[in-house]
């Protein structure tokens, strides 16, 4: 239930990181720690940090009941 609603926030996010010629993907939910893995642009942007905790972390601990990090996973 929880990784669903994971995946539907990463869809809303997923048209911002394309645009930029990146991607994410969701590796694993446990325990109010999602792990994701930043793609193409995004895997190797100086920015990429920012991104995964003020955009995806934020959207994903306002959304999503029970987060409470995200961590990048390589």
């Amino acid at each position: 239930m929880m990784t669903d609603q994971v995946q539907e926030v990463l869809n809303k996010l997923r048209p911002f990181l394309l645009r930029d010629g990146g991607d994410v993907e969701l590796v694993d939910v446990d325990e109010g720690i999602v792990r994701l893995r930043l793609m193409g642009a995004c895997g190797s942007c100086p920015s990429s940090t920012i991104t995964l905790k003020a955009g995806i972390e934020r959207a994903l601990v306002e959304e999503v009941p029970g987060i409470r990090e995200v961590e990048q996973v390589f």
